[in-house]
């Protein structure tokens, strides 16, 4: 690249204005959604925001290092899942405890109480038919105005998709797991 390959025009639209909050979903096969979604949970709270995380899926029991430091910093935080669903030894009780998690979000959510909420792993919820799409995308858009959302996970429904202001889809060019290697606490975890 030489000097005269950077941008000289200015690249944002004419007209920006400024919202109450937004929608943001982090979806796609690739690594980082929720890397992605604490990385603004700690910018939030160093604004001064409250902020809450729900996790759906991901054990309360794994002990995962966002979570530690959220914790730390005062997050609000609430863990839905018994873990991997190939783990499962009854799918019936994943199916109820999402559900009790995303009553749980919806209450935090229309609380507002919080300026940024992060449901973590909510994208499964419909896209493994245990919550109709709409049970997602209505509370969210009746949400307060100044709360701000992060939606994460793979397969994010094209409803979730239309409803959003900010959408990035992590695309796979190459990982770990594929080569054998395990999971590594600090990095993944």
């Amino acid at each position: 690249m030489t000097s005269s390959d950077a941008p000289i025009e200015d690249p944002r639209p004419d007209g920006l204005r400024r919202a109450d909050s937004l929608v943001v979903v982090n979806t796609g096969n690739g690594k980082g959604k929720s890397s992605s979604a604490f990385g603004m949970m700690i910018r939030a709270v160093a604004r001064d925001w409250n902020v809450a995380v729900v996790q759906f899926i991901k054990s309360g029991n794994w002990n995962v290092g966002e979570e530690k430091i959220g914790r730390q910093l005062g997050v609000d935080w609430h863990a839905f899942g018994d873990g991997f669903t190939w783990d499962s030894a009854d799918l019936s009780n994943d199916i109820a405890h999402a559900a009790a998690g995303w009553a749980k979000a919806v209450e935090l959510m229309h609380a507002g109480e919080h300026q940024l909420v992060i449901f973590d792993e909510l994208t499964y919820l419909s896209s493994f038919g245990w919550l109709a799409i709409e049970e997602i995308v209505q509370p969210i858009r009746d949400r307060p105005r100044h709360v701000n959302v992060i939606v994460t996970g793979r397969d994010a429904a094209p409803e979730l998709i239309e409803l959003a202001d900010t959408v990035t889809e992590m695309t796979e060019i190459k990982h770990a797991y594929t080569q054998g290697i395990r999971a590594m606490r600090g990095l993944d975890f």
